[in-house]
């Protein structure tokens, strides 16, 4: 439980405070070319940690899964919403970002006492506090990370068979040397950032 708890010292702040229902929020996928941006809101239960939660980046893609099994298994409430990449083509990626976050912290079914995000600011109807690297420092954030990972990377992987020659499986939309020059031979597919890949197709 070395690591869980290591995360854990904004929430024992927190907690010494009387705030019972910690929610952390998190991304994945603000710099893909392609696909959507994924955020999850989770209210974890503090009293029953659950060893090996880090921020998503840091853990196997093995590893990944099986938390996010026992993050949803134990954890009090959980969200998962995603903005597609149109909604980040009309918004731009920071908007959308902060939009999706707020979608699913409202669509907790157990309301926060207190949210925090990593790194942004929210407009929403809750007090909320930003943590820089939030997801390698906040045990709730990182959970919120692994969601929102495992729940992207599915999605990417079902768009591959549908999409093979952008390697979708591998790169999860983000820019890889294959990537790129899929886009370059085969122009883009349905799911691409059109506000991303300008550039790339002009070169």
């Amino acid at each position: 439980m070395v690591r869980a708890c290591e995360l854990m010292y904004y929430e024992d702040q927190l907690l010494e405070r009387g705030y019972k229902y910690i929610c952390g929020v998190d991304e994945v996928g603000r710099g893909p070319l392609a696909g959507p941006v994924t955020c999850a809101a989770v209210i974890m239960n503090l009293q029953e940690l659950i060893e090996g939660v880090n921020d998503s980046k840091k853990v196997s893609k093995n590893k990944r899964e099986k938390l996010y099994g026992e993050i949803m298994d134990k954890a009090i409430a959980v969200s998962v919403k995603s903005y597609d990449h149109a909604a980040v083509d009309r918004m731009n990626i920071l908007n959308a970002t902060k939009a999706c976050m707020a979608d699913a912290v409202a669509a907790l079914d157990v309301k926060p006492d207190i949210v925090l995000v990593d790194a942004l600011t929210l407009d929403i109807p809750y007090k909320t506090f930003g943590i820089i690297h939030g997801d390698a420092l906040s045990y709730s954030i990182a959970a919120a990370s692994i969601v929102a990972k495992v729940t992207r990377d599915a999605y990417m992987t079902e768009m591959s068979k549908l999409y093979p020659q952008y390697d979708f499986e591998h790169n999860m939309g983000y820019g890889t040397a294959k990537h790129i020059a899929a886009l370059k031979e085969y122009g883009k597919c349905p799911i691409h950032r059109d506000s991303f890949i300008g550039g790339i197709l002009q070169r």
